[in-house]
């Protein structure tokens, strides 16, 4: 057991951070919509560990399909190579949910692995290399992710990345004359997350596909944020009727276990495997452990009605934090972006909600605008009690 001394120490010097000014909640535990620091005190989770914990912190039946699977095995072989039930029955379902040309399943660790595979599936496909993804995009952190995520303070100190690579303005359609048959791949959030929930028009997602069609650019959809009932179906490009040839899937996948995938046709999906063999590899991609959590997790999304609620309770939401200081209120389902004056209003309503035990957090690419994402489970009565206690701090903050 770790003494409190011993945990700053290793927060401050052991264990690598990404700020400076990090959350530092101790966490001692959580359950439902909420988390539990060490000292007792309370804080509900808005933002579901970053669009993670649709289905709420410690979910039994999640829970048990975990212990069911440690009891049985874990890590056997590098993906690929051994038949595991996990792996297969997830891949069933999920060609089950989705559009029939989305059919193959690559189960990977992460959504920046996702998309660094997506994009090299797209060149094998076409044989091309140029790459279009969208100003303000986010797709990732490793090299290949980086290189089409549009966000520049993220990248310039880690340049050179990969070459070839254009952004055009998201929803616009004039920008679509960036995709010729030079471009592999458009890359491309259906709903941009880290922008600050920017929700594209019917028509511009409509020309998209067939400005791909026309070149023969595959179309891969980014659904790492959106995926798995955050907007109020299943996938958001539901939303447009429009399927891509490619379709990234994280954070929410897992049930709180860490696992993503990318998606395609059983023909495109087939030509990782010859010339060369092992086209795309991974130790622990699709480890059973967390593909059965990932399975009831959807099974739990599917088979019940909770997907069909999120547009409500989103409303509800809405319609409590309203307040005349706030900018814009964007939204989809239960995935909102309040836009404030400046970003310093944003600091200390994120902070204050904070004090008042309400988690709410920033975007990378828009930060004059704080990010909601609750759980989906989340009930009536906590939707009221939270979104009135982030009302009445844009309140105090703005008076």
């Amino acid at each position: 057991m770790f003494n409190n001394k011993t945990v700053t120490k290793l927060n401050n010097i052991n264990l690598a951070q990404t700020t400076t000014t990090p959350y530092e909640i101790e966490v001692e535990k959580a359950d439902g919509i909420y988390i539990y620091d060490k000292k007792g005190k309370r804080y509900a989770d808005l933002i579901s560990g970053i669009a993670v914990s649709n289905l709420g912190h410690n979910n039994e039946s999640i829970k048990e399909a975990i212990k069911q699977q440690v009891d049985s095995y874990l890590h056997v072989m590098v993906y690929g190579e051994y038949k595991q039930a996990p792996q297969q029955e997830l891949a069933n379902l999920l060609a089950k949910v989705l559009p029939e040309q989305l059919n193959s399943s690559f189960f990977v660790n992460s959504g920046t692995e996702a998309n660094e595979a997506a994009l090299k599936l797209a060149k094998r496909v076409t044989g091309r290399t140029e790459l279009v993804s969208c100003y303000k995009s986010y797709h990732g952190s490793t090299h290949g992710s980086l290189s089409v995520t549009g966000n520049e303070s993220k990248k310039y100190h880690v340049r050179p990345l990969l070459p070839g690579v254009s952004f055009m303005e998201f929803n616009k359609i004039e920008d679509l004359a960036l995709i010729t048959p030079q471009t592999a791949a458009v890359i491309i959030e259906p709903i941009q997350g880290d922008a600050g929930v920017r929700i594209p028009s019917l028509n511009y997602m409509k020309a998209l596909r067939k400005k791909c069609n026309e070149t023969g650019a595959l179309l891969i959809f980014d659904e790492i944020q959106t995926g798995f009932g955050r907007t109020g179906k299943l996938f958001a490009f539901e939303h447009f009727d429009v399927v891509p040839d490619i379709l990234t899937l994280a954070k929410a996948m897992g049930g709180g276990m860490p696992i993503g995938a990318f998606i395609s046709s059983h023909n495109y999906m087939k030509k990782l495997t010859f010339n060369p063999v092992l086209g795309h590899i991974t130790t622990f991609g699709g480890h059973p452990v967390n593909c059965a959590s990932a399975l009831e997790n959807l099974k739990i999304l599917t088979e019940g009605t909770l997907i069909k609620l999120v547009e409500n309770k989103g409303k509800l939401f809405e319609k409590i934090i309203k307040h005349p200081q706030i900018v814009e209120i964007r939204r989809i389902g239960l995935f909102f972006a309040i836009e404030m004056k400046t970003p310093e209003i944003v600091q200390d309503i994120v902070l204050k909600c904070k004090e008042k035990g309400v988690l709410s957090f920033w975007f990378l690419s828009n930060p004059q605008s704080f990010r909601i994402a609750p759980p989906l489970i989340i009930s009536e009565e906590e939707i009221k009690e939270t979104a009135q206690i982030i009302h009445e701090v844009i309140a105090e903050v703005t008076k």
